[in-house]
């Protein structure tokens, strides 16, 4: 697919996939989430880590409430089954890690597009806003489903019913995102951090964000099993061997993410 309302690049095991709306805040439409879903499909089989970032001042206000004609002729339940949830899928069912390196306003279902990620890394003048129950509508794009179980359900209630912007930091304390950062730094740390992960033990990743996700599905026994059948496949893996080896020599390991 040829992309028009993002970009993506590729560069030693990193994908980063940027969201190029700037003039409308990066605003969603139907075409960015099939490009979206396209591209977090490609990368996944391609790179080794996958960041997610917004062109601008902003990640992303949003849906578009432009695109598709007027309100009432907005079909939203069908958007929400055939667009949105591919697309959120696509993010939270990469094979491998996942990064939103939140460089500004996330709202909406821009905020829940971030926070389907792995890791959530914003810049500290960033902002997360569930801004649906401004407009007379709930949550969507994954926020009930991963609001609660982040920051607990009063501040996801909160979030929902009030509306209020929360911030970068507040995001970070109440355990909604993996960490907050100076503006300046904010770039050079999000690639940082997204090397590390491209240079790591890609299968023990995967197995990591399966053993997670499952998690929820699972009482305490199951997921015990679920570890050791998980762990049992990873003990086969060359990094596991590489691991071993490199630690007992006291080198860094070479992980080949196989």
């Amino acid at each position: 697919m040829e992309y028009q309302t993002i970009s993506l690049e590729i560069t030693e095991g990193v994908a980063v996939l940027t969201l190029n709306r700037p003039d409308t805040m990066n605003a969603l439409t139907q075409q960015m989430r099939a490009e979206i879903t396209d591209a977090m499909l490609y990368a996944g089989g391609q790179a080794r880590v996958v960041v997610m970032t917004g062109a601008g001042n902003a990640f992303c206000s949003g849906q578009d409430l432009g695109d598709g004609g007027s309100a009432a002729a907005m079909d939203l339940e069908r958007g929400l089954r055939d667009e949105y949830t591919p697309m959120i899928r696509s993010v939270r069912d990469c094979p491998v890690p996942t990064i939103c390196a939140v460089n500004g306003a996330a709202a909406g279902a821009g905020a829940n597009l971030a926070l389907a990620a792995d890791v959530v890394i914003a810049s500290e003048s960033a902002y997360f806003l569930q801004a649906f129950a401004r407009i007379g509508l709930m949550p969507d794009a994954g926020g009930t489903y991963v609001l609660p179980r982040s920051m607990g359900t009063a501040k996801a209630m909160g979030a929902a019913l009030f509306a209020d912007k929360i911030t970068a930091r507040q995001a970070d304390d109440w355990g909604m995102i993996w960490e907050a950062i100076e503006d300046d730094a904010f770039d050079a740390h999000w690639r940082a951090r997204a090397k590390h992960l491209a240079n790591g033990p890609t299968q023990a990743y995967r197995r990591i964000k399966q053993a997670v996700q499952q998690s929820w599905d699972n009482n305490w026994m199951a997921q015990m099993e679920n570890e050791a059948r998980l762990q049992g496949r990873l003990g086969k893996t060359r990094d596991f061997q590489e691991g071993v080896v490199a630690f007992l020599d006291k080198r860094p390991a070479d992980y080949e993410g196989r």
